[in-house]
């Protein structure tokens, strides 16, 4: 590790610090506002948009209408998306002639990019038309990160809100937040975001792939198309979904050490603001503060583990007696090892699947850090959304643990937490690990599973547990390592991806319904405050037992195993 490559991390983080409030008010103003942002100018959009959808945006929703309102535009999501890939061999805007994508990868890419997965099992430059890439991928990034907003805001409310003769059961509209989280916040910063990767030399274009010959007389294709835009929101929205198969290591996508650092800071800069808006819905901003602190904890702690594990040498290339300074294999020249880490960190933290290096080349420890970043939850920043209510659930652990330990009934922001409200955070909890381990299992002992990995012994396992904890986080990144375009991978990860995103999702919303209606108490002497060094924690600790408890055993097989033997000489 070296004095510059913390340095680089540190600016990440400031950059990160310095954003969180004045987003976070932005946030708050654009969802709880009694106006919007930009009255004049987005006010009318707005209003024309629910027009056309004929949504009342005075007439709010109860959890279930909320919840199903959700599910019928994911369900239809899913269908356009997978439609479109079926048929682009005979829509517009499809220079290259690509046929039609087979039934089981269109299914699998289909839930992906509707889950805010964007695993991808296909090499876009290779396979998708542009207009697939456009009014398929690219419009499903926008979409599914805003869905991703709606529901953390939803259950803020569930929190927040106190009884009243309005309001009292209700939640919002998801149709009103969906159209401001799109048009308020994720097109106005991607249309800036994208300019700024054109002037880097990002791609934007709609010309046909170029016919090249190389200096040695050798023939090369190079892939052109509207790259930058679909590689702003793809960061911004916690996405991944990379326009090459290469992901942010390619250079039309990720071409300078700047356009990286502005990457990394896009994918934190939602999810952190979050919680100052969430402090800010609470009346109190030292509770999203907390939150904050917890995940910075987290955070600091995994690029720590990350940076100093790649900053060891490669015990393959050192057995081949090859001076090394730190394991360079499967990273750019161009970021190096800290930059490198820092990504991996940064989007395992986050449900962003965007690489740009190979996380199946990084050491054995090096590729345990974003592989218990995803198992953890993702709730360190997390995902657009997803992390802020994936990490008010585990307060709603933590906060039921602190009842315990001083012998009354748990209270949050002055709202009681009771049987309800337990059973659905342990539901919550329990289907992520029983989904992960359950399919990882099968996998790793059926023909159809073992048959697309590259390696054996416990690297094998690790591919295994990664892939399914990325489908099932919802983060998209892989270890590389696995062959995952057959039908049983595709099939069997669609189902991951599908049951992480709205299995869990439907749990967050039944708290925000349960939690809603319910009357607020003062604080009394057995109170636990939720807005100090103390409770951030327990929330931390929270987080890395349950964790811990869960997944460690599998983890020993996979990656600690494989640390141990790398030691040792024997190396997968």
């Amino acid at each position: 590790m070296t004095l510059l490559g913390w340095l680089q991390i540190l600016l990440f983080f400031a950059l990160v610090l310095a954003v969180t409030k004045p987003l976070g008010l932005y946030l708050f103003h654009v969802f709880e506002g009694p106006t919007q942002p930009l009255p004049k100018v987005l006010g009318p959009v707005e209003r024309v948009l629910l027009k056309l959808c004929g949504v009342d945006p005075k007439r709010e929703q109860t959890w279930v209408q909320y919840t199903l309102s959700l599910l019928a535009f994911s369900l239809f999501s899913v269908l356009l998306v997978y439609l479109l890939q079926r048929l682009q061999h005979v829509l517009p805007l499809n220079p290259q002639g690509f046929a039609a994508v087979g039934p089981e990868l269109a299914f699998n890419t289909a839930v992906s990019f509707t889950t805010n997965t964007n695993w991808q099992a296909y090499g876009g430059e290779s396979s998708l038309s542009y207009l697939t890439q456009m009014a398929g991928l690219a419009w499903q990034n926008f979409v599914s990160a805003a869905a991703g907003v709606c529901v953390a805001v939803a259950l803020a409310r569930g929190f927040t809100r106190r009884p009243g003769p309005e309001g009292q059961k209700t939640l919002g509209n998801f149709w009103v937040d969906l159209v401001r989280g799109t048009l308020y916040v994720l097109l106005p910063i991607c249309t800036v975001y994208a300019l700024f990767l054109v002037s880097q030399g990002v791609l934007q274009n709609l010309a046909p792939y170029r016919e090249l010959t190389t200096l040695e007389g050798v023939k090369q294709t190079l892939a052109m198309g509207p790259v930058a835009s679909q590689e702003a929101i793809k960061m911004l929205g916690t996405n991944g979904g990379g326009f090459f198969n290469a992901n942010s290591a390619h250079p039309f996508e990720n071409p300078t050490p700047l356009t990286n650092l502005v990457q990394l800071f896009s994918i934190f800069a939602i999810p952190a603001a979050l919680t100052y808006t969430y402090g800010k819905m609470a009346r109190d901003t030292k509770q999203g503060w907390a939150l904050f602190a917890a995940m910075s904890v987290l955070f600091f702690a995994g690029v720590a583990a990350a940076y100093a594990a790649e900053s060891q040498a490669n015990p393959a290339v050192a057995a081949a007696q090859v001076a090394q300074a730190g394991n360079m294999e499967g990273k750019e020249a161009r970021f190096g090892i800290s930059a490198s880490a820092l990504f991996a960190t940064v989007t395992t933290d986050a449900s962003c699947g965007a690489v740009n290096s190979m996380h199946d080349s990084f050491t054995a420890l090096g590729g345990l850090v974003p592989l218990v970043n995803i198992q953890l939850g993702e709730v360190i920043f997390g995902g657009v959304g997803a992390g802020l209510y994936g990490m008010l659930v585990m307060v709603v652990l933590a906060v039921f643990i602190a009842g315990l330990m001083v012998g009354r009934t748990p209270e949050y922001l002055g709202k009681k937490i009771e049987a309800k409200e337990m059973k659905l955070s342990m539901l919550y909890v329990l289907i992520f690990p029983l989904v992960i381990l359950g399919l990882g299992a099968v996998a790793a002992v059926i023909p159809q599973g073992v048959s697309s990995l590259n390696n054996a012994g416990p690297h094998g396992l690790s591919e295994i547990l990664y892939a399914y904890s990325s489908g099932t986080g919802n983060n998209g990144s892989a270890f590389a390592g696995l062959n995952a375009n057959t039908p049983f991978w595709n099939i069997s990860l669609g189902l991951a991806m599908l049951a992480g995103r709205f299995l869990m999702i439907i749990p967050v919303l039944a708290i925000a319904g349960s939690m809603v209606g319910k009357k607020t108490v003062a604080p009394g002497p057995g109170t636990f405050p939720t807005n100090g060094a103390l409770f951030t924690g327990l929330l931390v600790s929270v987080v890395v037992i349950v964790g811990a408890l869960t997944f460690f055993p599998a983890l020993s097989l996979g990656p600690l195993v494989e640390h141990f033997l790398g030691q040792a000489g024997k190396v997968f």
